[in-house]
């Protein structure tokens, strides 16, 4: 005697289950990548902020040392390594310019 073939149905998904995961994943990156994208330019703009004001310290520790004006001008010379460790980098590849006493640090992408 010849059996009948079972013909319960099999485990898995179907076309639709799948294209529903593959939707909610969209979603969620489309929420999630540019949160990503703006959290990591606050913390690029924020480290350059530091750097810059560890500048101006620099800066103002180099002028009470040196027994130098407000107006006088430091150069990376005179900051590093005596006060500063190392020269800062901005995170975006901006340049730093020291300014005098009387003005603060700037960089060349994030305004101050």
């Amino acid at each position: 005697m010849c059996k009948k073939p079972d013909l319960k149905r099999q485990g898995g998904f179907t076309l639709v289950e799948i294209m529903i995961v593959v939707l909610i994943i969209g979603i969620l990156l489309g929420i999630a990548v540019p949160n990503f994208v703006g959290a990591r330019e606050r913390a690029w703009t924020n480290t350059c902020q530091e750097n810059l004001k560890k500048i101006d310290h620099a800066k103002m520790v180099w002028a009470i040392n040196e027994g130098k004006a407000p107006d006088d001008t430091a150069n990376w010379d005179d900051l590093v390594p005596t006060i500063l460790q190392k020269e800062p980098k901005c995170p975006t590849h901006g340049d730093y310019a020291i300014g005098n006493g009387n003005e603060p640090a700037t960089c060349t992408k994030h305004s101050r």
